[in-house]
Formats: structure tokens, C-alpha cells, sequence
């Protein structure tokens, strides 16, 4: 007989008060990791089912690609019954997440002392745009996040605006440092028996995936990056464009057939030069003291990312990408979303997953990205609204005819 394996998280309750992307990103990942995660909903619905629909009355995109794996409710949490309900809820949760406006729950009569009142194992994770002080109010969306959090000010050329860029950092990527804090608050319960409070803000999650930019500010103070392609500096860190932004000069290169996503980006290291000059027809640049040391090119990055483009211009940029990973030279091709969609080896390792849907047929999605050995993921579609009602409500007593009953009172 075959035993299932046991999911990492089998037998942790979370109870998904999150909404858009940021929160439900969150919960997502504790869902593939084995996590019940009970989405509650106003009767109404998350938002998002409605938004962006390529189909009518069938939940958009949007929502299916963001709550696989969960479990649906309603409840009408201004109500004094909702409220009733919520509170046996959460004596026989883990984990709440909400990513609702400051003050939101609290103004719903469940401060976290009062939360911790009814459950103290429990842990109650938020997502907000900003922590305490002067922005702690105000609205946050993804590219506010971007924006404050110091990626669109480095983000872009020179000469331009500042860029937003296409990553959900702001959203997706504070749900995925929330996910790490729950962890934390998770595994520290099991030493303390004490649930605790946990939140990210999203501009400090930007922050921290832009650490990077923070680094080269202070070294402004010593003078020019050298690594940048930029020819003036002022004090502060400039748009860089296709710059690597590391210790090793890189840049997308064009290839044929010359389409808007025909580029390949590369990064030259010190090793590398040599064989790059071989492949592209310039062999006597290797040995040439004005080529052959990364301190001699500095000054002319621009000329030498010319004259490789010279060559990769000749070449797919897959074709390309074979000949640099011979020479063991780092490179990547710019991947379109559609050839993301379609590539075989992205879907051999379950990063990208069809799924099927009621409503819609089927659609693909994301897969986890975090792999356990003995905790394999099967993504699963996302709930409909209310599915799961009368299983979740009935564990806590409620019957048929009293669900009935709180449906037609608007409770449900």
C-alpha cells in the first residue's frame, strides 16, 4: 500500500482574512505547503474574482492564480452573529492573516488583545503598506511600495523615468517575507506555547530587496561606481539601466531575429573574456593589454558589450545561450511571457502548472517555488465562493437549516 507523504505544514488551521495579492500570495504558499487555509470572504467576495475577467461570471485570473489550494467561507463580519461565528473560528486557528487597512480589524471589535484572549497560541500575521510613524495611514499599492521602497528611482536609463518593473515586489513580495515571519512565530510557538503578533510592511519589503542600491549609496561618498555605465554622478545612486548592479559587468545583447524580446543578457568575468573574444572572431583582444583585464575595460564597457552584440546579432538568443554555457560564460535569454507559458523544462518542474476549473476549464499558474523533499506540492484550483460553507460551519455546530437561516439574514 502506498502512504501518502505528509505535507509540512498538515495540521496547521490558518484562517485567510487577506484580500488582492499581497496577503493571498501569503497564504498561497502555506496552502502548497499543506497548511487548511480557510479564505474568508465577505458574501460579496474577494474583490479580485471580479477583476480583469477574460470571462464573464467565471473568476478571473486574478483570483484563481492567487488562492489555489484553499478552502472558501462567507461570513458578514458587521454583524453581531458573524462576529460570533469569527470568534469560534479563530479558538481553532493557528494563524490569522489579514492585509486589511490599519486599523481595520481593530475597528471590527478584535484588537490583538482581545484575540489573544480567545486564542493565545494564536498567530495573527499582517500586511501593510508602511509601519508606524508618518506614512502609517496612507494607502500602499504596488507601485507605491516600488516607488517608496527605492526600486523605481533606480530602476529605467539614465536619460529616463523612473521604471516600475514587472516583479510584484511590492505585492508578492512582502506575502513571501510575511510567509518567512509566520514560520518563525510558528516554530518559536512550539518552544513557548504563545502565539505572537507578526507583520511586514510593504515599502521595507521593497527596501530590502533593493539593499543593493543602499549599498552603492554609501559608496558614492568615495567617489564614482565604476561598474555603472552612467559618465556623470551626482550623490545619488543614478538608473543604470541593463547594468548588472554587481561586482561583474553585464548587459542584454540583441539577436536575431531582432523581435522585441530577441536579447540575451551577459555577464562578462574575468575568465570569461578570453573565450568570449575567441567565439565572437576577435581572438587578439584575449592577450591585448588595452582588453584583457577587467580594470582595462572598465572605461569602455559600452565598446566591448558593442562588439559581442556584434555577434549574438548573428545568432538566436537560445543558440547563444548554448555556445556561452559551453564556455561556461553566464548568460540568460530574455523569456517573454508567452515562451515562459509554453517552455517545457519550466513545466517538467512543475514552475508552471495547468489546472483545472470548473467554471473556466483549466488554467496555468505559477507552481510552488519552494521544494521539499518529502512534502511534494500538488497545486489544486482555487475555491468558489462559499464552497465550503456547510463543511466549515458544520464542524462548528451550525446545521443545515441554521446555515439556511444565516444566509437569508445576509450573516453568510
Amino acid at each position: 500500500m502506498t502512504v501518502s507523504p505528509q505535507r509540512a505544514l498538515e495540521g496547521v488551521r490558518v484562517l485567510d482574512m487577506t484580500h488582492v495579492q499581497s496577503g493571498p500570495s501569503c497564504t498561497q504558499i502555506l496552502a502548497w505547503l499543506g497548511a487548511d487555509v480557510i479564505k474568508l470572504e465577505a458574501p460579496t467576495g474577494d474583490i479580485t474574482r471580479q477583476q480583469l475577467r477574460d470571462l464573464p461570471d467565471v473568476d478571473s485570473l486574478y483570483f484563481t492564480m492567487l488562492n489555489c489550494n484553499k478552502r472558501s467561507i462567507t461570513l458578514n463580519m458587521k454583524s453581531e452573529r458573524g462576529k460570533e461565528i469569527f470568534t469560534d473560528l479563530v479558538k481553532d486557528a493557528d494563524i490569522l492573516v489579514e492585509n486589511f487597512a490599519p486599523g481595520a480589524i481593530d475597528r471590527m471589535g478584535f484588537t490583538w488583545d482581545r484575540l489573544q484572549l480567545i486564542n493565545p497560541r494564536l498567530i495573527f500575521a499582517s500586511i501593510k503598506g508602511f509601519g508606524p510613524g508618518r506614512y502609517e495611514d496612507f494607502k500602499a499599492y504596488e507601485v507605491v511600495a516600488q516607488a517608496m521602497g527605492g526600486a523605481m528611482s533606480t530602476t529605467g536609463f539614465e536619460d529616463g523615468p523612473p521604471t516600475a518593473t514587472g516583479a510584484q515586489i511590492g505585492d508578492s513580495g512582502t506575502g513571501i517575507h510575511l510567509v518567512a515571519g509566520i514560520l518563525a512565530a510558528l516554530y518559536q510557538r512550539t518552544n513557548t506555547g504563545k502565539g505572537q503578533r507578526v507583520t511586514v510592511a510593504m515599502q521595507e519589503a521593497v527596501l530590502n530587496l533593493t539593499r543593493v542600491k543602499l549599498r552603492d549609496q554609501q559608496r558614492l561618498a568615495h567617489g564614482p561606481l565604476r561598474e555603472y555605465p552612467n559618465e556623470h554622478f551626482g550623490d545619488e545612486v543614478p538608473r543604470s539601466g541593463n547594468a548588472s548592479g554587481g561586482g561583474q559587468p553585464g548587459w542584454a545583447l540583441r539577436c536575431a531575429p531582432g523581435g522585441p524580446n530577441d536579447y540575451i543578457y551577459v555577464i562578462v568575468q574575468p575568465p570569461g573574456w578570453a573565450p568570449i573574444a575567441n567565439l565572437i572572431g576577435k581572438p587578439e583582444l584575449a592577450d591585448d593589454p588595452d582588453w584583457a583585464t577587467p580594470a582595462a575595460r572598465l572605461d569602455k564597457l559600452d565598446k566591448m558589450f558593442a562588439l559581442i552584440e556584434q555577434w549574438t546579432e548573428q545568432h538566436t538568443k537560445f543558440e547563444v545561450m548554448d555556445k556561452l554555457n559551453a564556455l561556461n560564460v553566464p548568460c540568460g535569454p530574455i523569456m517573454s511571457t508567452r515562451e515562459l507559458i509554453e517552455d517545457e523544462t519550466l513545466a517538467e518542474l512543475g514552475a508552471v502548472v495547468e489546472v483545472k476549473h470548473p467554471q473556466r476549464g483549466s488554467f496555468k499558474t505559477v507552481g510552488c517555488p519552494i521544494k521539499l523533499s518529502d512534502s511534494p506540492v500538488e497545486v489544486e484550483t482555487s475555491p468558489g465562493l462559499g464552497e465550503h460553507n456547510s463543511v466549515v460551519y458544520g464542524a462548528l455546530g451550525i446545521d443545515t437549516a441554521e446555515l439556511e437561516e444565516l444566509k437569508a439574514a445576509g450573516v453568510v
